[in-house]
């Protein structure tokens, strides 16, 4: 995973409008060589770790998915896939809204300045949500409990996108 490092968001960034809102990460690494945005979301969501997520899904809330699927989210086919949907997207962005509204998971694929190489970008939101007397946002207990997971799983993931591609060169 040493490949992966945290980064601040680029400029342009889709998951920049929750930047003030809640948590935001973002984590980078670079593939030596051209890599389209399609071909990371698919690299990224028919790894090996995402389908460990993936069949989690589908056994505790019912949103199974496919590679087919992935593929076609990646080729832009696709408004939804698992317990996601595009919340928007770019020629080479894709946000991710969870069903329940509060988690955004974010992928960019950009040329290096160089040329040859891609930088390749993951990062994730989450908006807190309300209390019902104080009507103000929090993040709650839950989130601060798994955050320590979630940068080591976000990593996780990056890194094996970044491996597949690397090694489909």
């Amino acid at each position: 995973m040493s490949a992966v490092q945290p980064c601040p968001l680029p400029s342009g960034a889709l998951l920049g409008r929750y930047a003030d809102t809640g948590y935001v990460d973002c984590y980078t690494a670079t593939v030596t060589r051209g890599v389209s945005q399609a071909e990371f979301v698919e690299a990224f969501y028919t790894g090996g770790i995402f389908k460990l997520e993936r069949w989690l899904l589908k056994l505790l809330v019912a949103k199974p998915s496919t590679d087919e699927q992935a593929r076609q989210l990646a080729a832009g086919e696709r408004g939804d896939f698992a317990a996601w949907r595009v919340e928007d997207r770019a020629t080479d962005q894709l946000l991710m809204c969870d069903i329940g509204g509060r988690t955004r998971s974010w992928l960019m694929a950009t040329a290096d300045a160089g040329g040859g190489a891609t930088r390749l970008y993951f990062g994730s939101a989450v908006v807190p949500g309300r209390r019902p007397s104080a009507g103000k946002p929090r993040m709650g207990i839950v989130f601060k409990a798994l955050l320590g997971f979630h940068k080591v799983y976000s990593r996780m993931l990056l890194a094996a996108a970044h491996a597949r591609l690397g090694a489909s060169a």
